[in-house]
């Protein structure tokens, strides 16, 4: 073990109140190349009582909303992260110490590392410790926990104290019960440390003894690169998280801001002391029109949706065609299905039958296009996505295996997807393996749209709202119930031929429904 190693473990014991055997529970891999994650909720608090594969807390990926279950048991700790941070792979949740043991904190302000020497014990690796807890807990089957050895965690983020002098490990690490926090750091900046700029003076140069200059603990890699990629130094910020973590927040605040301020400025000017004129001019050159505009991160569900459909405009040469039909027997024969049957049926379900009845009629466009092998994959089955508005964003969650459902397991599936809509709590397997998707835009009020196509599919079909609408019947005009189709097919896997041929089979399924009766 390295001296870092020893030092850091006896900062952090020595001054918080973490008990020597607690054991964090980090964010695990959430597979599928998911780096982070954004947290909804916790389901404990901190001195709650958990035990093995319990859910603690809730948490949101690019891909679906699950719950994770702790892998230890014992009395939360301490909480690392706040609902709405977003938090990184490998990063601490949450710590939990073993049932029945109590608080070791180091009373003696002399203890150093050389403590545990003495005992004749030697120090002891946090990794270790970690390793065999997470080894002999058998707990939950997430990525990361388990039976298996993991790997072992980075002395990074626990060694910051020891290493930089000036701030402690227990400003990250002490649950924010346990006493109360500052928004940051307030350790006065050295005096040897320039001012800002010539004009600034020092703040309390000649009363305060000089100080290495404080810093802010920052354990998200993402936080650092955002920083990095802007010209300013995280650690070097005003952290408003848990134990002054420098969050996402923090450095979209600092960027907005203009040039980054320096935690001990940041500190003193929380305590009312005036370090200079640079920058409050920098806040007032930014003025009113920055107060009234609002930032919002690119990231999770928003960041994948912008890539897809992105990737989808810039890759696929796609071509839209539309039909206006009447759907005013289709009304007709819901009502009448429904009076027959007293079960309710969706027009939404009515029209997914209709469209399974075409691609299997047509099965070009239940295709999607392999680049990578330059092959149009023409698939076996019918998987119907369903487009869908959640409060997580545009979602496309699927009905595996439509083509071998009756229409009243059509019916069934449809209704149970479109009311998860409400939540957008899907799991992984419910987002993916799409083969062709139906865009129901007419709930917005919309009569048409040329919808994007939902990649690696060749093809999207759209329903606009229904309408009276001036139509000719039997060669006069009467009011009917019309809606638009809108259908968005890629060039690169078939012409307009199939696509029209489609389009027309759904529109006369939708004016006269008993013409699908062949096709049954």
């Amino acid at each position: 073990m390295s001296a870092e190693t020893s030092v850091s473990g006896a900062a952090d014991t020595g001054n918080s109140p973490r008990t020597t055997n607690a054991r964090d529970f980090i964010l695990p891999d959430l597979g599928e190349g998911l780096t982070e994650a954004e947290l909804i909720s916790w389901l404990v608090n901190v001195g709650d009582e958990v035990h093995v594969d319990q859910m603690v807390v809730e948490v949101e990926s690019a891909k679906s909303v699950v719950e994770l279950p702790c892998p230890f048991a014992g009395r939360i700790e301490a909480l690392h992260a706040n609902a709405g941070d977003t938090v990184s792979a490998g990063q601490p949740l949450l710590s939990v110490a073993e049932a029945g043991a109590g608080s070791s904190a180091n009373t003696d302000s002399g203890a150093g590392p050389s403590a545990d020497v003495d005992s004749g014990a030697g120090p002891v690796s946090n990794e270790a410790s970690v390793s065999a807890a997470e080894t002999d807990s058998g707990g939950a089957n997430l990525i990361g926990y388990g039976t298996s050895e993991p790997k072992a965690r980075s002395t990074k983020q626990r060694s910051f104290g020891a290493k930089r002098g000036g701030a402690t490990s227990s400003e990250a690490t002490a649950p924010s019960a346990a006493k109360p926090s500052s928004p940051g750091p307030t350790t006065p900046p050295s005096a040897a440390t320039p001012p800002a700029s010539d004009s600034e003076p020092a703040v309390n140069a000649a009363a305060e003894p000089p100080v290495e200059a404080p810093t802010s603990p920052v354990s998200s890699p993402i936080v650092r690169k955002l920083a990095k990629d802007n010209g300013l130094s995280a650690k070097h910020l005003l952290g408003t998280g848990s134990g002054g973590i420098v969050t996402r927040a923090d450095v979209l605040k600092a960027i907005e801001s203009g040039p980054a301020t320096p935690v001990a400025n940041n500190a003193a000017l929380a305590s009312g002391d005036h370090v200079g004129t640079t920058a409050s001019a920098s806040v007032a050159h930014s003025g009113e029109s920055a107060d009234r505009d609002t930032r919002t991160p690119i990231t999770g569900l928003r960041k994948v949706v912008s890539e897809r459909l992105s990737k989808s405009r810039q890759e696929i040469p796609e071509a839209t065609i539309w039909l206006d039909v009447d759907a005013t027997d289709l009304l007709n024969t819901k009502r009448t299905l429904e009076a027959r049957t007293g079960e309710k049926y969706s027009l939404l379900s009515l029209v997914s039958r209709f469209v399974v009845a075409g691609l299997k009629k047509f099965p070009i466009i239940n295709s999607s296009i392999d680049t990578a092998a330059n092959e149009i994959v023409t698939h076996g089955d019918i998987n119907l996505g369903l487009a869908a508005q959640t409060p997580r964003g545009l979602m496309v969650p699927v009905v595996h295996g439509a083509d071998q459902m009756s229409l009243r397991k059509l019916r069934d599936s449809v209704s149970e997807t479109v009311g998860k809509a409400s939540t957008g709590k899907f799991s992984s397997q419910e987002l993916t393996g799409g083969t062709f998707t139906l865009n129901n835009y007419g709930v917005f009020g919309v009569d048409g749209s040329a919808p994007i196509i939902n990649l690696p599919e060749v093809a999207m079909l759209g329903l606009g709202r229904i309408k009276d609408r001036p139509w000719i019947v039997d060669g006069e005009l009467t009011v009917r119930k019309v809606m638009y189709l809108s259908f968005v097919f890629d060039h690169r896997a078939c012409d307009g031929a199939e696509p029209s041929q489609f389009l027309t089979f759904v529109a006369d399924c939708i004016e006269n429904p008993i013409s699908l009766l062949p096709e049954l």
